[in-house]
């Protein structure tokens, strides 16, 4: 009897060998920013963003069509880790669950005590954490972590992607329009059941999604999220009697043909056009302002406190295990590194003060000032702190 063919790791499981790349090239992609945007070199940098290729300009078509192709591969992860990964069950989504659910409410709480009024419609800002930054950091403290610190902060974040896109969805969409967004949910309803008729070739699920992208961007609703809507519909079963390299599910093969592509050129490409802060441009009252204090330290201390207070309640009244051989000062570093909300509060900034460039560059302060502080102290502590867990044996 030949033996059952197993499903292989995720494009996440195997990025996590190489995330701290992908962090470094986004961490180079904002310094280029910020370097640009404080030089001679700014004028130009904004005439190429707001050139205007067909109907949309450059940085229209990175931030709504490339970070489409974003959400599509956060979209994929959050499926294939909640049907057979890291969350395919409750008692493994109790600890990631309740702790990202304290890490969105307390950074928001904390940028609403500082921001009530004007500017309180920024308080997702700081809600979000970066996969990419924040286990890249944690890659770089080696075996001095243990693993389970690693899928802990993994599905912390994947949680934390998935309540940034509810956020989005419900809090940040301007005025609809009814017949294109019917015409959206048709083409939603012609997925899914593709999807339940068994059609497992990629490319009708791509050109329906490509129609769905134009009609979200018309509608009203943010066209970025036709990209999740598009991973919740691709099929995750396998091919039966299928030669190798065809074997895979589709949305395995899209996983894998993404992964670079997203890590090493969108998520930079994004970061490049929208981390560039002319701090010269800028009053010095803007280090100061209420949006930037309250988005800095809704990463640094409101993701932190948070994460760590919601799962400490989660270990403490037995709702989750701690995670293996991590001792509490290791779970705090980790919460530090939660405050690293890079991509995702970039995005979450344009959409909360469309057309405002300075409440954007207080919010850019904040995110680079926050992330920062939230990295370093995270790395410091975890550094510091002893092992708690056995060296793995040589082979």
């Amino acid at each position: 009897m030949a033996e059952p063919r197993h499903a292989p790791p995720s494009a996440l499981r195997r990025f996590l060998d190489s995330e701290s790349s992908g962090g470094l090239v986004l961490m180079g992609a904002a310094a280029l920013a910020l370097v640009i945007a404080n030089t001679p070199l700014n004028p130009a940098y904004q005439a190429v963003l707001h050139a205007h290729l067909g109907p949309l300009s450059v940085e229209e078509w990175i931030n709504d069509g490339l970070m489409a192709l974003f959400f599509l591969f956060v979209g994929m992860e959050i499926k294939r880790e909640a049907i057979d990964g890291q969350l395919a069950t409750w008692p493994r989504r109790a600890l990631p669950g309740l702790a990202a659910a304290g890490g969105m409410l307390v950074p928001a709480l904390v940028y609403l005590l500082i921001n009530p009024a004007a500017t309180a419609h920024g308080w997702a800002i700081p809600a979000a954490t970066d996969i990419a930054f924040a286990l890249g950091v944690l890659s770089l403290l080696g075996k001095r972590v243990p693993a389970s610190l690693r899928v802990f902060l993994a599905a912390l974040a994947i949680i934390d992607d998935l309540g940034a896109v509810a956020i989005i969805a419900v809090f940040y969409t301007g005025g609809l329009s009814v017949p294109d967004l019917a015409a959206a949910a048709a083409v939603i309803a012609i997925l899914a059941a593709m999807n339940r008729l068994g059609v497992l070739k990629l490319w009708p699920y791509l050109i329906l999604g490509a129609v769905l992208w134009v009609l979200m961007l018309r509608s009203g609703v943010h066209a970025t999220l036709a990209g999740v809507f598009l991973a919740l519909t691709i099929p995750l079963r396998h091919r039966v009697a299928a030669p190798d390299d065809e074997a895979l599910s589709p949305l395995h093969r899209l996983e894998h043909h993404l992964a670079v592509p997203v890590g090493f050129v969108i998520v930079p490409i994004f970061g490049l056009a929208n981390a560039g802060v002319p701090f010269l441009n800028l009053p010095a009252e803007a280090l100061a302002a209420p949006v930037t204090i309250g988005v800095g330290l809704g990463l640094l201390i409101g993701k932190a406190v948070g994460v760590f207070t919601a799962a400490t309640i989660a270990i403490r009244t037995g709702l989750a295990d701690m995670p293996a051989h991590a001792s509490r000062t290791q779970l705090f570093g980790t919460s530090l590194l939660c405050g690293i909300g890079f991509t995702m509060s970039l995005f979450v900034t344009l959409l909360a003060f469309p057309g405002d460039a300075l409440l954007q560059a207080e919010a850019k302060i904040g995110i680079l000032g926050g992330s920062f502080l939230s990295g370093l102290l995270g790395y410091a502590l975890l550094r510091m702190a002893p092992r708690d867990f056995p060296a793995t044996p040589s082979r």
